[in-house]
């Protein structure tokens, strides 16, 4: 490949934000949004326990996955597929930190709100090699679940050689959305129809490995893996609009292969679900007190787009290829994100309605102020500390 001059990528980039402003691109902030000050607060000392983190102990965001995570096309101009190959980090729904909260809702940003000296949200359009634009956004345009093994260990390089990150003793949040790209080739690779010993699939063992290594290396650690999407809904966003399925013929091989059915397309969703869910039901990343691993399963029930109207796909929710989610749609999901992690664990809503921005972000709990874990969900008194204000 013909390397492109930085100075043209740079007019490419500056004309695509010229025009997005121009445009008035369409967003979901949270202005004014608080809570209570005894769930702002952090701890009076810092917490050991995975179990007593506060939202204002964790310091340090991070982030593993897929163009969705890298928030390819979420600044795009409407009717300019081209400029999806950029990637808009500062807009991701995990970890974006281009606007305030206010303006554009993302986990990293509701979390300022409790820690304004938050270190790791990505800002600004670039790849995952440039921190100054990325710095904890480890995401990979096509990306599969193998993939987020390297992201792990490059993740954990970072973190160990950044003068502002003190890897033993900062709480640090990562954030893990992995699998479209899986589903995008599962059709034609025998690799990804596999399954390993103990009856757990590639996908499965793919996350595990890459949370192992972030479990080895990372003392003071929340995994927050936001469960699989039914990408099923696609090809009701395809129907009838010929531009979008022919950009998807291109961008997900399986996803336009009318043999591969829709109820198989579920399945596989639902197969990959299922894994996600095993690795947290059966505590494999319990067994030391200063890691732990959630799943926030709010995408698992979601049969349906979002809708402008009855029947009608509201397509402001995705980037002009149909696919990848715009900056509303970033600022959409960031609030469900956000709205599932406060959730104890076993009580979190499995389906969301994405037609509704009304929804508004939710406070942590008074009575359980931590994040909530499999274990503080089920005995919050036993993981129970002081905040600052006690």
């Amino acid at each position: 490949m013909t390397k492109i001059p930085q100075s043209f990528t740079l007019y490419v980039v500056s004309t695509v934000l010229l025009c997005s402003v121009a445009y008035g691109l369409k967003d979901l902030g949270a202005p004014n949004w608080s809570c209570d000050a005894s769930v702002m607060a952090k701890s009076k000392k810092v917490p050991t326990s995975a179990h007593s983190v506060r939202f204002a102990d964790i310091k340090v965001i991070g982030a593993l996955g897929d163009s969705l995570t890298a928030a390819n096309g979420a600044g795009a101009p409407p009717g300019d597929p081209l400029a999806v190959i950029l990637q808009y980090r500062g807009l991701a729904f995990q970890i974006g930190g281009d606007k305030s909260l206010d303006e554009h809702i993302t986990v990293a940003n509701v979390l300022r709100k409790f820690n304004p000296n938050l270190v790791g949200a990505s800002k600004g359009i670039g790849s995952e090699n440039v921190w100054e634009v990325a710095h904890l956004n480890m995401g990979v345009p096509g990306a599969e679940s193998k993939d987020i093994i390297g992201q792990a260990r490059a993740l954990v390089n970072t973190m160990h050689s950044h003068s502002e990150i003190n890897v033993k003793e900062d709480w640090k949040l990562v954030n893990i959305f992995i699998g479209a790209n899986d589903i995008c080739v599962y059709c034609e690779d025998p690799y990804f129809n596999s399954t390993a010993p103990h009856g757990k699939t590639t996908f499965e063992n793919n996350i595990i490995a890459a949370v192992k290594i972030l479990h080895d290396n990372l003392p003071r650690t929340i995994v927050s893996l936001t469960g699989m999407f039914n990408m099923r809904m696609l090809r009701k966003i395809d129907k009838k609009k010929y531009f979008c399925e022919g950009l998807h013929t291109f961008e997900c091989d399986c996803e336009s292969n009318q043999k591969f059915t829709d109820d198989d397309i579920q399945g596989v969703c639902f197969g990959y679900m299922d894994g996600e869910k095993d690795i947290q039901t059966t505590g494999l990343f319990d067994d030391k007190d200063d890691f732990t691993f959630v799943v926030q399963p709010f995408f698992n029930g979601i049969l349906d787009p979002p809708y402008a109207s009855p029947g009608v796909v509201d397509m402001t929710f995705f980037a002009p290829d149909c696919f990848h989610f715009s900056a509303y749609g970033h600022g959409n999901i960031g609030m469900h994100l956000w709205n599932t992690i406060v959730q104890p664990v076993g009580f979190k809503q499995t389906s969301v309605n994405l037609s509704d921005p009304t929804v508004g972000l939710h406070c942590p709990s008074t009575s359980c102020p931590f994040f909530p874990t499999t274990k503080n969900s089920k005995n919050c008194a036993a993981h129970f500390t002081l905040s600052e204000l006690d």
